[in-house]
């Protein structure tokens, strides 16, 4: 009997089980979506992180006369790992324990005479686990120091080939003071077998030794040896030896659940007294807080965007159950008429609904589950929605029969005098949605007590707001329109104003769907639109050209060198550096201000490079027109910077000083790196240059399309080392700092890559996109909610001679306003949110260094007219599909209403 009354309304029960299984869908995928990015994200930026910021290190400095010696600390590492605040033990991945001499420490000289003669030396030496093990012989043997004898080294073969050792060779290292000298000899030369292996991270100079650039400046290198060798150089040159325990965590292990836990132990770790005089160093809490203030912001989002949704299908939800009890009020009020209770018709209708409804919900749970991430506790959203989706009909019917009635009343119209229950429901959503975004504004959400449920759901609090508001005004214009139309010529403008006009309740239900569902999609684009636009900045203010190359030092020249590459239009040259020094002056008596950046460019060839590349960037007139000539030149500075000078002032550039006075104030200057508040650009042309002492540039601007990469690279390097052999006088086959070449394509991309961006573009594609297709469901709603009085009004006026087109155009002039007035709210509310709520969205994380300014993309706008002609025609698809199945022609002989 059960299963023959679901098969007979089928329809509307089917429509209620599709509702429930896709809500249950987005409960349950979205979150696992979202924690499976979010852990991803989070694997993926601590895996970029260097070795100094990742790893845990415990170092504490020993004097020469440590009776202990080195090799004692290799006890420590397993004891010290298992000592880590919970949850980092479980954590460990790989642990190292080394015991160093720094080179600033150490100048060498030896028994051949290029080790003699030249620039000082400056090798430092290091004992390390694991060394042995990531590096291949290719000529002596490992270090095996003994007490009493000179300590053996081991250098790799960069080492060798810039310093002449081999096998064999004599070191003597001076320590500080240069009063105490060590002995020690070159016993083997090794290759690393993979640079990237963490175990190089402290023997960077073991394997890329500097030559000096600069007169004056040293060779920096380093060796390895053994446990005995360092204690035997530290003994006899003086030098302090400074032992490092060092612990990596496997990034795989960690997820977002746990990342709060692992902050705090991180900093725990640095408050504890492992040694005497120890120190800690890691940045891990640091980064895993900025994370975690990103996955804070990126998770409200989701919040608001995933309310939206649910609100708009359980809206649907309910309006369906509506729809599907409104179809059986003959069949409910006949059980009534014959004794039936209202407990009766409950268990009649739960017990068709429990048939169906449980299932479809769990189907949709099942099928969610299988979506790759992660889920986080029992599914309470799942069962609560099965217990909805089953209790919803039955709950309307009992409503709907607690007072019987004989005669059928109009379905078309709705009460012109809403009750006083009503008018307080709908006067308290809009008091909620006000103090929200009140609340919102002034406190935000607290990031330690996670997402705010009310909070999350102040968008949708407005958008419902501004439902209700337009359920409410929408008939009086569309009563002056009816006016209007009733004085044209042809009935169906009238007839359909009309019919938009009366609104029954089943019908003007779809309206407030839509309009909620509008605002999650459009807001979701105005966020993304705002993001983008603020990375677009970033990444003009980062690389403001085609490309960025960086590089140590290049020759003055190297311009025609680089433009030669293929794909390379034009280049300019760029002189940057951080921390130079800022007078008041050039005399003894000069003031000494706070270090600044220093940026010095060609302007006219930057404007022309940066014109070529296509960049939105402004360099001021003040630059561009600057010339070489007597006083101070003119400089573009920072506000910070502004405050702290006169009208004059003296900047350091490659240790010359050059007078300049304030032409202009920016808060930013593209080339001068994101997020610094204190910086000076100089006019390069404009600088006195003497032949000999030139301003030596370290990066160029370039502009090009299809750049050969890799051939740009190796000019560069081949050009630095041009530069570096010209200072030393001898021929340099080896780069000291090999140069770096980053796009501004590549570096926009790379901010879709950092921090928890995954979860903010699943956040945008679920509002965007979820929100479009819930519209058009709800614009297809409407046609069905009111398919029976519009079936008998044109099988009425086919009586009359309409066509099925007129038929169509008919349905058309009664969506306009429905469609229209629903797009133009839901469109002005998500437009407006982002503004209403501001900063309290959290958007700044997730482009650094520059503001986040409300930007509305025409494609947005242009995605709303859209939306409006896909609401239209799926409007018409469904009175198609609806008109096919209830044969018009029969309608109005029969008087049927069900479809």
């Amino acid at each position: 009997m059960i299963v023959r009354r679901v098969r007979a309304y089928g329809a509307h029960v089917g429509l209620l089980a599709v509702l429930g299984l896709v809500a249950a869908l987005l409960v349950t995928a979205v979150p696992r979506l979202a924690n499976g990015y979010a852990d991803r994200s989070l694997h993926a930026d601590v895996t970029r992180l260097p070795h100094l910021v990742r790893d845990v290190s415990i170092a504490v400095e020993q004097q020469p006369d440590d009776p202990v010696g080195a090799a004692a600390g290799q006890a420590d590492l397993d004891r010290f790992a298992d000592a880590l605040p919970q949850p980092l033990p479980q954590l460990v991945d790989r642990r190292w324990y080394a015991a160093r001499l720094d080179e600033e420490l150490l100048s060498a000289t030896g028994d051949d005479p290029p080790m003699d003669g030249g620039a000082v030396k400056k090798v430092g030496l290091r004992a390390q686990t694991g060394v042995e093990d990531a590096a291949d012989l290719t000529a002596g043997r490992w270090p095996r120091s003994e007490a009493g004898r000179p300590a053996e080294l081991a250098v790799s073969a960069a080492v060798a080939e810039m310093l002449s050792l081999r096998p064999g060779s004599w070191l003597r290292f001076t320590g500080p003071g240069g009063l105490k000298r060590a002995q020690a000899q070159v016993v083997g030369v090794f290759d690393p077998r993979d640079v990237g292996d963490p175990v190089w991270d402290d023997l960077l100079l073991a394997l890329d030794p500097v030559a000096p650039v600069a007169d004056g400046e040293p060779y920096l290198a380093a060796a390895v040896t053994d446990w005995a060798g360092i204690d035997t150089v530290a003994v006899g040159s003086g030098a302090p030896a400074t032992y490092e325990w060092r612990y990596r965590f496997d990034e795989r292990r960690l997820n977002t659940t746990t990342m709060e836990a692992v902050t705090a132990a991180v900093a725990d770790t640095r408050r504890i007294a492992w040694l005497p005089d120890s120190t800690v160093q890691t940045s891990l809490d640091i980064t895993l807080i900025r994370f975690a203030e990103q996955l804070h912001a990126v998770r409200a989002l989701l919040a608001i965007a995933q309310s939206g949704l649910v609100a708009s299908l359980l809206g649907l939800i309910l309006l369906a159950a509506r729809l599907a009890v409104q179809r059986r009020r003959e069949e409910l009020a006949l059980l009534r008429a014959r004794g039936a209770s209202l407990a009766a018709i409950g268990r009649r209708t739960l017990a068709e609904a429990a048939l169906v409804q449980p299932v479809a919900v769990l189907l949709g749970w099942l099928v969610a589950t299988r979506v790759p991430g992660r889920s986080e506790g029992a599914p309470w959203a799942v069962l609560l929605l099965a217990v909805l989706t089953t209790a919803v009909v039955p709950v309307l019917a009992v409503l709907a029969q607690r007072r019987g009635g004989l005669v059928a009343g109009r379905s078309d119209l709705i009460r012109q005098r809403p009750s006083v229950r009503r008018l307080t429901v709908e006067a308290s959503v809009l008091v909620l949605a006000g103090l929200g975004v009140v609340l919102l504004r002034r406190r935000g959400i607290d990031p330690a007590g996670g997402v705010d449920a009310y909070l999350s759901s102040v968008p949708v609090l407005v958008a419902v707001a501004a439902a209700l508001v337009a359920i409410r005004l929408l008939p009086w214009p569309l009563r002056l329109v009816g006016r209007l139309a009733g004085r044209a010529r042809g009935a169906l403008l009238f007839l359909g104003v009309a019919r938009a006009g009366r609104g029954a309740p089943v019908a003007l239900g779809p309206l407030a769907v839509l309009i909620v569902a509008v605002s999650t999609g459009v807001f979701g684009g105005v966020v993304a639109t705002t993001v983008a636009a603020a990375r677009d900045r970033a990444a003009t203010l980062a690389v403001p050209a085609d490309a960025w190359l960086a590089g140590y030092a290049f020759p003055p020249d190297a311009a025609d060198a680089l433009t030669g590459v293929a794909g390379v239009e034009t280049v300019t040259r760029v002189w940057v550096d951080s921390n130079r020094r800022l007078l008041s002056e050039t005399g003894p008596q000069a003031t000494v201000f706070r270090p600044v950046r220093v940026l010095v460019v060609d302007a006219p060839a930057f404007a022309e490079v940066v014109a070529r590349s296509g960049v939105d960037v402004d360099v001021p007139a003040a630059l561009r027109s600057a010339a070489r000539g007597a006083g101070p030149v003119p400089a573009v500075v920072s506000p910070n910077v502004a405050a702290d000078l006169g009208d004059r002032a003296v900047a350091d550039v490659q240790n010359r000083l050059y007078e300049f006075h304030v032409a202009g104030v920016a808060d930013t200057f593209p080339g001068v790196g994101l997020g610094v508040d204190r910086f000076v650009v100089l006019p390069w042309q404009a600088l006195p240059e003497y032949e000999f002492t030139p301003i030596i540039p370290n990066r160029y601007l370039i502009a090009g399309d299809d750049i050969d990469e890799a051939k740009l690279l190796e000019v560069a390097d081949a050009e630095q080392r041009r530069r570096q052999s010209a200072v030393l006088g001898v021929e340099v086959t080896q780069t000291q700092l090999p140069a770096t070449l980053e796009t501004r394509r590549a570096y926009r991309e790379g901010l879709e890559r950092t921090g928890a961006n995954e979860v903010l573009t699943l956040a945008f594609t679920a509002g965007a996109a979820g929100g479009t297709a819930l519209a058009v469901l709800a614009v297809g709603f409407a046609v069905v909610a009111d398919a029976a009085g519009r079936g008998r009004m044109l099988s009425r006026l086919r009586t009359m001679g309409l066509s099925a087109a007129h038929g169509r155009r008919l349905l058309v002039y009664e969506l306009v306003p429905l469609v229209v007035v629903a797009a133009l709210t839901g469109g002005a509310v998500g437009m407006a949110l982002p503004r209403l709520l501001g900063s309290t969205l959290g958007l700044s994380a997730f482009a650094p260094g520059v503001p986040i300014r409300d930007h509305l993309d025409p494609l947005v706008v242009g995605g709303v007219l859209a939306l409006v002609v896909l609401g239209l025609l799926a409007g018409l698809a469904a009175e198609n599909v609806v008109n096919r199945r209830m044969r018009l022609g029969e309608v109005l002989r029969l008087g049927e209403e069900n479809a």
